[in-house]
């Protein structure tokens, strides 16, 4: 019988724990994350290694890419083709890195964005400065470690003659790490680094005396000193990239803006897309036409615009609303010493010469191991000379080469290596021409001999060394600065008087929420009446305006919209609108109270307020400066009065044009009480106060509605239903003017059963206002405002309907008069 293998009990979590730490640490050490010494991810060093073995170098002939990925894939990096073929491409790009690794002939993408050509239609090689970082890796310069099927060696790090991390920046996102560093000038980075080297303890003050900010290929202007010197000394800060643009005039008074460099990493054609897309929907002014004019000289992009135009206005929109200008984070992780850190400008560099250091020291010892056992060949050979006879005599007598090498040996004290080369000289090599040159050479290896000593032996000469290599390395591919940097990030400000033409046009709000803007001439085009609603919808605002007005919604649950008219949806009079809630979610039972044209050549003053009046009772008097537009007002609400309980609900909102003086408030609850009393017993308050108390209520008893009314005004008329279907129209004067806080009086009277309560009040019933009614029984019904005549306080109206037959009030709406709006 065969034994079962062993079974293992684990806890889950154990398992899970164990495995994602080591795929963690995978990805972190050897996929995501680049090492702080050559500044290269396992990927890329394995591609530049790969061609450096199979001779695809500069000078040599282009070679496919598909067979350096193979080659990669095959020998150091088992994945998938794709990922490889995109890390070779991105090496290749000039417009992502700042001295490209790979030099490439085909398509290799673009900045639009376009993906490259297969990897069997495009040819590579090494760029000459991938040279730098892979000089002397055959001179025991780094460590090899065996590649995943341990058939061939690969190298941990590159040797890197200059500080490529920083040089050709890198992005990455590993798990719980991520890093963001930038491109830099080559030459800059040189400069600070030889810097170091002289002075150990600089500081990030004073590298960045050579190092100014970064060096993006594809240009810009950065702006922000306070977010570099922060980047550089912790690893993290933020700056600004804006593009560089210029305005150019044209004939007829037009003008154009001219964009010659973007922000780093930034797609092109989306980016003109974008701002086509803002020209299309005319949320700017003044754009005649967006051209992307790039060729093979450079990159050009062209905004056309119309006469007048505020050129410098539009620019800073596109600015703030478009990738023209970005914000770039630095996040500088790098792997140091096998773990990954957060590092500062000082520590990059300072790990670079540390790693340098190394390299120097190996490579030295390399060549003297080299040149030591070349002299002790050559000695031996510039010796045997003097005893040619003696040692080709021994040789003729000596069975094979092995007995003539241990008879010299014997005979002549060389050693192993000495016999080795004795026997295994040529003939030629006795003339008195190799005689001199091995003279000659000894020379030149007692030399060398005593240099990688020196550079062993001497710290200062190891540093000469490596200043030395640094500058010959920036002396070949140092190139001017790209980038432009600015101390002071630029605030943006758009006036939108400017960007916006001043345009009429119809503003139109329903009950339930639709919203639009109409063309005087789409409005004198059509019956007034016609507007586009839904059925049984009415309007709630129509008011013409400008388009550099906003409109400001409120409603019951105390939050407040503001919307600027020109970015309402432009339609014709008998299209219905779009709806609040496809771009602003309201919450279940949230309606819309009252809305108001807040005009934009009008400044808001104190005499501008709004009063608010809440169903428990309260009152609230604040300026309607207080609600001006706020961040995210396409996508939120916020509040306008602060409620006290959940219950609680606006159930009136006026709004005040004049002092508080002129007026006086009426309120009415539905157990039939009404209080009236001066608006100046209110005190102004903020946004977020939730006012004080209009009025005593009994308990049960809640607010049904309120009236502003003027000061005095007695023959003010007023209109109220009754859940039985009763209406009463009366005058302001049927209420005795009172004090804030009161109980007030009651508006009906009392009946000892079935009782009426009032449930709707309309604060100013016109003339011809009709009213329409739904019963709980489903049945519709309608009056009139005219048909109702004046009665004294305590009465109950007049019967609109039978509650017995018809049922009771279910709901009422008032009927838009159209015949009083301004045509």
């Amino acid at each position: 019988m065969v034994e079962s293998q062993e079974i293992k009990e684990m806890m889950m979590e154990d398992i899970m724990g164990d495995r994602f730490g080591r795929y963690s640490k995978y990805i972190i050490q050897d996929r995501a994350l680049p090492d702080i010494r050559d500044g290269l991810k396992p990927v890329q060093r394995r591609i530049l290694y790969a061609m450096y073995e199979s001779g695809n170098i500069p000078g040599k002939q282009f070679r496919k890419s598909a067979k350096t990925v193979g080659n990669v894939i095959g020998n150091y990096h088992p994945h998938g083709d794709s990922s490889v073929y995109e890390a070779m491409i991105r090496l290749s790009q000039d417009w992502k890195m700042r001295e490209t690794l790979v030099e490439m002939h085909g398509n290799n993408g673009s900045m639009d964005g376009d993906s490259a050509a297969a990897m069997r239609y495009t040819e590579a090689r090494l760029a000459k400065i991938s040279m730098e970082l892979l000089g002397d890796i055959d001179s025991d310069t780094v460590d090899f470690i065996l590649n995943f099927d341990d058939t061939d060696e690969e190298p941990l790090v590159l040797p890197a003659r200059y500080p490529n991390l920083l040089v050709n920046g890198t992005t990455g996102i590993s798990a719980g790490y991520a890093t963001d560093i930038p491109p830099h000038n080559l030459g800059e980075v040189i400069d600070a680094t030889t810097y170091l080297i002289d002075h150990p303890d600089a500081t990030v003050k004073d590298l960045m005396k050579f190092i100014k900010g970064p060096d993006f290929p594809t240009g810009g202007i950065i702006q922000g000193l306070e977010g570099l010197q922060s980047a550089y000394k912790t690893g993290r800060g933020k700056i600004v990239i804006r593009s560089k643009t210029k305005i150019e005039n044209l004939r007829g008074g037009k003008q154009q803006i001219v964009i010659n460099e973007i922000p780093y990493e930034v797609n092109k054609a989306q980016l003109v897309k974008k701002m086509d897309e803002i020209r299309i929907n005319r949320k700017l002014e003044g754009i005649a036409e967006v051209r992307d004019e790039s060729d093979r000289e450079g990159l050009q992009i062209v905004v056309e615009l119309k006469k007048d135009a505020n050129a410098e206005g539009i620019l800073n929109y596109f600015f703030k609303n478009t990738d023209l200008q970005v914000n770039y984070h630095f996040n500088m992780v790098a792997i140091d010493e096998r773990r990954p850190h957060q590092v500062g400008l000082a520590r990059i560099i300072t790990a670079y010469l540390e790693h340098q250091k190394e390299v120097i020291i190996r490579r030295t010892r390399f060549n003297l191991n080299k040149a030591e056992t070349r002299l002790h060949i050559v000695d031996a050979l510039i010796r045997v000379i003097s005893i040619l006879d003696e040692v080709i005599q021994m040789i003729r007598d000596s069975k094979d080469k092995k007995d003539a090498k241990h008879n010299i040996m014997k005979a002549f004290d060389f050693s192993e290596k000495q016999a080795e080369a004795i026997v295994s000289l040529q003939l030629y090599r006795l003339t008195n021409t190799d005689i001199v040159a091995l003279q000659n050479e000894k020379l030149n290896l007692n030399e060398q001999v005593a240099s990688y000593n020196s550079i062993l032996n001497n710290e200062k000469i190891l540093l000469k060394v490596m200043k030395n290599e640094l500058v010959a390395v920036k002396k070949n591919f140092a190139t001017p600065r790209r980038s432009t940097v600015e101390a002071e990030i630029d605030e943006i400000t758009i006036e939108t008087e400017v960007l916006i033409p001043d345009e009429q046009v119809y503003v139109v709000l329903t009950q339930e929420g639709y919203y639009k803007r109409t063309t005087l001439r789409s409005f004198a085009a059509t019956d007034v009446a016609d507007v586009g609603m839904r059925e049984g919808d009415q309007p709630l605002l129509i008011e013409k305006a400008s388009t550099l007005d906003a409109i400001v919604i409120f409603t019951n649950k105390g939050d407040y919209i503001h919307l600027p008219i020109h970015e309402l949806p432009e339609l014709k009079w008998k299209e219905m609108g779009h709806h609040l809630s496809q771009m602003i979610p309201f919450a279940p039972g949230e309606e819309i109270v009252a809305a108001h044209i807040l005009k934009n050549d009008v400044q808001l003053s104190d005499k501008q307020t709004v009063l608010f009046i809440t169903k428990e009772g309260l009152i609230k008097h604040t300026l309607l400066a207080d609600y001006p537009s706020f961040r995210g007002y396409r996508k939120k609400k916020i509040m306008a009065i602060r409620l006290k309980t959940e219950t609680d609900e606006v159930v009136s909102i006026d709004f005040v044009n004049k002092t508080e003086s002129d007026y006086e408030v009426l309120i009415v609850t539905h157990n039939g009480f009404s209080l009236r009393f001066l608006l100046e017993e209110v005190n102004l308050t903020g946004a977020r106060t939730s006012g004080v108390k209009a009025i005593n209520l009994k308990s049960e008893d809640y607010v049904v509605g309120g009236a502003l009314i003027s000061k005095d005004d007695d023959k003010h008329p007023l209109l109220i239903v009754t859940q039985r279907g009763n209406a009463k129209r009366f005058r302001a004067g049927e209420i005795t003017r009172s004090s804030r806080a009161q109980r007030g009086l009651l508006l009906i009277k009392e009946l000892k059963t079935n009782p009426h309560r009032i449930i709707y009040l309309d604060a100013n019933p016109e003339v011809d206002a009709t009213y329409a009614i739904r019963t709980s029984r489903g049945q519709n019904k309608t009056f009139a405002s005219k048909s109702l005549p004046f009665t004294p306080r305590y009465t109950n109206g007049s019967s609109i309907l039978i509650e017995s037959d018809e049922g009771a009030v279910y709901t009422i709406k008032k009927e838009y008069v159209f015949s009083e709006m301004d045509e």
